[in-house]
């Protein structure tokens, strides 16, 4: 069964541009990894200091296996700094 997730960033005043720019480096990365399903993030057009990730993996282990990568850990260690807040939702399919 799938694992998809959502995780919602608001970049610290002065920051949109860094924080779009960490957040782009992930993309290909992500996509490229084994067990990644969808790996999709978007900027909200009336918030641009708001940026959405959705992303799917095939298992918890295709999920750990992404959060070990170096591109990951690269991320980890520096989106603090441009993030006033982030939040971090499960999601279940209806259907």
């Amino acid at each position: 069964m799938s694992l998809i997730k959502k995780v919602v960033f608001i970049a610290k005043n002065g920051s949109i541009y860094e924080l779009k720019s960490l957040l782009e480096t992930m993309i290909e990365a992500s996509r490229a990894e084994e067990g990644c399903e969808l790996y999709n993030i978007y900027q909200i057009k009336d918030k641009p200091n708001t940026f959405v990730v959705i992303e799917s993996w095939e298992s918890e282990d295709a999920l750990k296996g992404h959060q070990n990568s170096s591109h990951y850990i690269y991320y980890k260690s520096n989106y603090k700094k441009y993030t006033a807040d982030k939040s971090s939702n499960e999601l279940v399919s209806l259907g």
